[in-house]
């Protein structure tokens, strides 16, 4: 199976009062760590930017992906979604299946990426889905079936609302601290002591 990686990591952090994408965890900023896990999967990675880009592009210049900037990225993480999807189909038309990740779980590992892409490939259900916290969440893979959906999404929902929309069509990987993430200075204290 053909898969493509999207990386999110558009947002301003204005809950934060700083960059999340800047924040480190064991001296490795979020942004560069999630794209090197990203990367180790050897799939290919289209990271999505937006506010700060330039600072951002920085700190993942001398990475083997492709980063594209959504200019739209206040409307919302769909339009995120949509321009990293798009870039991916323009690079390989026969895209087989599309992964989605944020930039700022901390604990997010290659171990979780690849549950997921073996569970794609075993399971008949077109979405598998990371489970934390009673819900289901990113970390998460579509089946190219689900693109005209994620195309024609909600700029402001992204995929978590097709995921609650069908359900019964989603296979899920339990993901250990994945509803840890960083949106609020509070969140800074659940950081990894690595």
């Amino acid at each position: 199976m053909q898969v493509g990686i999207i990386v999110l990591a558009a947002g301003n952090s204005s809950r934060l009062g700083q960059s999340k994408q800047l924040v480190q965890v064991g001296g490795i900023p979020l942004l560069r760590r999630s794209t090197e896990i990203a990367i180790q999967t050897t799939y290919p990675v289209v990271v999505v930017l937006g506010a700060n880009a330039a600072a951002h592009q920085r700190v993942i210049a001398d990475l083997k992906i492709q980063t594209v900037v959504n200019p739209a990225w206040q409307t919302g993480m769909g339009s995120s979604l949509k321009a990293g999807l798009t870039c991916l189909l323009q690079v390989n038309p026969k895209l087989e299946a599309a992964m989605m990740l944020v930039c700022d779980q901390p604990y997010l590992s290659q171990a979780q990426l690849q549950k997921l892409i073996v569970a794609a490939h075993q399971e008949s259900k077109p979405i598998v889905a990371s489970t934390y916290a009673h819900v289901i969440g990113v970390p998460a893979i579509f089946r190219k079936e689900f693109f005209p959906h994620l195309l024609q999404s909600d700029d402001d929902s992204g995929a978590r609302k097709i995921m609650h929309q069908f359900a019964h069509l989603v296979y899920s990987i339990p993901f250990e601290n994945g509803e840890i993430d960083i949106d609020t200075p509070q969140d800074l204290l659940h950081l990894p002591k690595e």
